[in-house]
């Protein structure tokens, strides 16, 4: 993994991280704050990010490349969206990583440390301050990538289940096909038969 320093609140850094979807709509100075609390992490392909029940502070927005999600070694899930989140249970939970996540081919992420405000919170009422907007930022980050989560995963449900619908259909309608099929030999073989009989 090759790390860079903490960010610097700049313009520049600033218009990079609206390029983000889960961050474009926020003021200046919330993406000013995520900023110093982040840093690019590079990693190559294969390389873990994350280790199942390690408990660590950083939250990752995938800039480039893409990660697989294992669970106890198997796949169960890719992710490939650029400013798609990863990361985040541990954060919402404070329970251990759930599962291990992997650089697919050279990926390039924002890991914004959600732990390091926590030195503002014994300070000035300032500092304090500072400490819930960072709080509220990221529960708002996390409300709204939540909620599209679950409109998409309500898509996918629906989609699943008109397919399921199809095939019971399909398969309601073939069993009907059969049945005709199987009582059309059978009045057939009957009336062959009563036709051989003199």
């Amino acid at each position: 993994m090759i790390e860079s320093k903490y960010l610097k609140d700049n313009i520049q850094n600033i218009q990079k991280l609206m390029s983000i979807p889960a961050l474009k709509h926020f003021e200046t100075r919330n993406l000013a704050k995520i900023l110093r609390l982040s840093k690019i992490r590079e990693y190559d392909d294969g390389e873990l990010i994350i280790k199942e029940g390690d408990i660590d502070p950083w939250l990752y927005f995938l800039l480039a490349g893409r990660v697989v999600i294992k669970k106890k070694g198997i796949e169960i899930s890719r992710i490939s969206t650029v400013g798609e989140i990863f990361g985040e249970m541990r954060i919402i939970d404070d329970e251990a990583r759930s599962a291990d996540v992997y650089a697919d081919g050279h990926t390039i992420c924002l890991a914004v440390n959600t732990a390091a405000h926590q030195k503002y919170s014994t300070g000035s009422s300032t500092d304090k301050e500072e400490t819930l907007d960072f709080i509220l930022l990221l529960y708002r980050i996390f409300a709204e990538y939540m909620s599209a989560r679950l409109r998409l995963t309500n898509t996918e449900l629906k989609d699943q289940e008109e397919k399921f619908f199809q095939v019971i259909f399909l398969s309601v309608f073939n069993m009907s096909a059969i049945i005709t099929w199987n009582h059309t030999l059978v009045i057939t073989k009957e009336r062959l038969s009563s036709q051989k009989t003199p």
